[in-house]
């Protein structure tokens, strides 16, 4: 125990002659403190407002930017109602149009048929007279003939020259007439 109590004394002498480290030197105290304050000050005339100008820069920027983008936003909905106007306009004049040209296309197609209606009146009209007239040369023809080859027969019948003209044509007439008769 002894050897204990030894120990013991000799670490309270050192003790007793080192200085205790929870408390500071007082010339540690008062330097640390002067450069704490200098540090203080410096930082907070130099370096504080240059941390503040650039967080106010950013935040207009910032803020400025929402606003642009708002702006842009506005801009891009004004611009899609006036487009979406547009296109409706548009379409409403597209459909305008087509009923426009579907209106006209009845009317030329009716006005053709009736261009080709009047055409094909007129052509069966002329043909009508040119049948008619064909035909009153082949009845003319045909009563001529007729009335040549009657001439003939008649006199070859009768026994005597029928050459009077007058006379041959009045006989054939009546010949003719009396044969529209009995058909």
């Amino acid at each position: 125990m002894f050897e204990l109590h030894t120990l013991i004394s000799a670490a309270t002498k050192a003790a007793e002659e080192a200085p205790n480290p929870l408390i500071p030197n007082t010339t540690e105290l008062i330097v640390g403190t002067i450069a704490f304050v200098l540090l203080f000050l410096v930082l907070r005339s130099k370096v504080v407002p240059m941390f503040e100008k650039a967080f106010t820069a950013r935040t207009e920027a910032i803020q400025g930017g929402m606003e642009k983008a708002e702006q842009a936003q506005r801009d891009a909905e004004l611009a899609l109602h006036e487009y979406t106007a547009q296109l409706a306009d548009a379409r409403g004049e597209a459909q305008k149009i087509r009923e426009d040209a579907r209106v006209e296309g009845v009317a030329i197609i009716e006005d053709f048929r009736t261009k080709a209606q009047e055409e094909a009146n007129r052509i069966t009209v002329q043909a009508a007279a040119s049948i008619e007239a064909e035909r009153q040369q082949a009845i003319k023809a045909l009563r001529t003939e007729v009335g040549a080859l009657a001439t003939e027969l008649a006199s070859k019948i009768v026994g005597e020259a029928l050459d009077d003209q007058v006379r041959q044509s009045r006989i054939v007439d009546r010949f003719l007439d009396d044969l529209e008769k009995s058909n």
